[in-house]
């Protein structure tokens, strides 16, 4: 069965899209209009998304100002990756005894995929690479309601991801990243579980990563 986006899943997404493209940016005010025209909805489906946005702790709605993208202090980033790094690493731990083996491939293809994005500085499909790695063993983690909490908890970087003009720095900070997913490979394929999870809570999501790269 096909699952259709509602007009506020469609609207959300745009948000999304465009925190995580720094088209918006942190401590700006959400122009509700503009999304309405350029979306071409009415305004009740964008007011429920951004009321959602700010449920989950992306956006802040300051009175007589309106929605604003928040930004993370280093010590809320750091609390926030350890939540996040505890959270995935048990997600990986539990879903690892599941995974077949296209599922492995498929996370090769997206590791290979990684390196060709960063090689030829598309950072914004290196994104959408890493996302799709991390989401094949979430999609079959038993414990959904974990899973729940982990993305939601991971949104709050999205608007904190600033880029450098520096693009080789950039491209090793993220080669660096690669290189865990192949660790993490390593220990999926070896069925250690333990290690897995401690892994990617203590290196993967280590608290002293906390400077706005997206894991």
């Amino acid at each position: 069965m096909t699952n259709y986006l509602s007009l506020t899943d469609h609207v959300y997404n745009y948000i999304v899209d465009n925190i995580n493209n720094r088209t918006l940016t942190p401590n700006k005010k959400i122009n509700e209009s503009a999304i309405c025209d350029a979306l071409n909805v009415s305004r009740t489906p964008v007011r429920e998304a951004l009321i959602q946005l700010s449920s989950e702790g992306l956006l802040e709605n300051i009175p007589r100002k309106g929605f604003v993208i928040k930004s993370l202090t280093t010590e809320e980033a750091k609390e926030t990756y350890f939540l996040i790094g505890a959270l995935d690493g048990l997600a990986a731990s539990m879903a690892a005894p599941l995974l077949a083996e296209k599922h492995l491939k498929e996370m090769d293809f997206y590791i290979e995929s990684i390196d060709l994005a960063i090689n030829t500085g598309n950072f914004s499909m290196y994104h959408k690479m890493q996302e799709a790695f991390h989401n094949v063993y979430l999609s079959i983690c038993p414990n959904r309601s974990l899973v729940t909490l982990l993305l939601q908890l991971e949104k709050k970087f999205l608007k904190n991801f600033e880029w450098s003009e520096d693009h080789a720095w950039i491209a090793n900070k993220l080669t660096e990243t690669n290189n865990e997913h192949r660790k993490m490979m390593e220990l999926f394929r070896n069925g250690k579980s333990s290690e897995l999870e401690v892994y990617m809570r203590d290196i993967h999501w280590n608290p002293e990563k906390a400077v706005s790269l997206p894991l």
